[in-house]
């Protein structure tokens, strides 16, 4: 293997600089050491550059999104709530966090429904929201640059009461996302707007809205599961209430 005074090199140099001593090998060990380095550098240089591409894409959903919904500052941090319940049972929540662009995973919250009876979607909608920034204000921690709510205007009306229960409505924006023709309801508007469909600012809200759906349902299977066990238990004569509540919570 080449001394410190050596320089490996692909191409041959023939200047001299400071004592250093430039060779182009073509075969042995500092052949294959020249050869592995080179594949290296051209993987490193690849790997950047998918970075690069994919951050830009980010950078262009992102600023495709402040257009479409007439935000001029950046779209940083953003958040976007679902509820999850089939046939009004074991009604759970979730909250996602985006930054940059990018999903958070570390920063997902999943909320078990706690002062709403039966399926209200709307109740549950204004209690997650409720919690969420009650919280955030609490332990004094950024609040996001925008709130998705996936819903229409019903979703995005209760979620705005939490907010003005919370002194926040005008000093975060928040929109509903309606599934079917994705249409997006801003407070206080009428009409929604209507993005194409391949428009990058859609694109980014459809992951938002996807990923806590996945979320909040993998939670909510968990959570069916838990009930399911615990109505078994209960058929056991001598497992009290203490033991149930212990299965429930290990079972979540």
């Amino acid at each position: 293997f080449p001394s410190h005074d050596t320089i490996l090199t692909n191409i041959p140099i023939t200047d001299k600089i400071n004592g250093f001593q430039f060779i182009t090998p073509q075969r042995g060990d500092k052949a294959k050491l020249l050869q592995f380095s080179m594949k290296n550098t051209l993987l490193y240089h690849e790997q950047k550059k998918a970075v690069h591409a994919h951050n830009r894409d980010y950078e262009a959903r992102m600023e495709a999104l402040q257009i479409i919904l007439h935000i001029s500052g950046p779209l940083r941090h953003i958040e976007c709530f679902d509820n999850s319940n089939i046939q009004g049972t074991s009604a759970v929540a979730a909250c996602v966090v985006f930054k940059n662009g990018a999903p958070e995973p570390q920063s997902y919250r999943h909320f078990n429904i706690k002062t709403v009876e039966g399926p209200d979607d709307f109740a549950s909608m204004r209690e997650i929201v409720y919690r969420r920034y009650r919280r955030l204000l609490k332990e004094a921690q950024h609040l996001p640059n925008l709130i998705v709510i996936d819903g229409g205007k019903g979703q995005l009306s209760a979620a705005l009461d939490a907010l003005k229960e919370l002194d926040l409505v005008g000093k975060i924006p928040i929109i509903g996302l309606a599934k079917k023709l994705e249409e997006i309801y801003l407070p206080g508007k009428e009409s929604p707007i209507v993005a194409d469909f391949s428009n990058p600012g859609l694109l980014l809200l459809q992951h938002l809205r996807d990923e806590a759906h996945r979320f909040g349902i993998t939670h909510h299977r968990k959570k069916r599961s838990a009930s399911f066990l615990v109505s078994e238990f209960e058929q056991i004569q001598g497992v009290g209430a203490k033991s149930l509540e212990k299965i429930r919570t290990r079972s979540e």
